[in-house]
């Protein structure tokens, strides 16, 4: 649930940010997502990656990756987000790329 409502968050701020910001906070900043192959996913990354292009944000696309391979790139800067996590059911993997310690740093 934690991941869910940080990403929920950071999402709604990215959004309204538009609304007041002079020019474009994603203006010069190429974003790089990681998804699984499980078609849902693809949905949400896209819809995510979509918002963050009207931020300004360069997207490069989506690189389809095993969940354990995912939140390391995640942890060392390979990949910039994901849209996709499911707790209690990644949080094994969440942890052993550094949990939040890593990902909240």
């Amino acid at each position: 649930m934690r991941h869910s409502v940080l990403f929920a968050t950071a999402f709604a701020t990215l959004i309204s940010t538009q609304t007041f910001a002079a020019d474009l906070p994603g203006k010069g900043i190429t974003v790089n997502p990681v998804q699984s192959t499980i078609t849902e996913e693809t949905f949400q990354t896209l819809l995510v990656s979509r918002a963050l292009e009207k931020l300004g944000y360069t997207v490069n696309k989506p690189s389809e990756v095993d969940y354990n391979v995912g939140y390391t790139s995640l942890a060392s800067g390979d990949a910039t987000f994901t849209a996709v996590n499911w707790t209690p059911l990644h949080d094994n993997m969440y942890e052993a790329a550094g949990g939040d310690k890593k990902f909240l740093s």
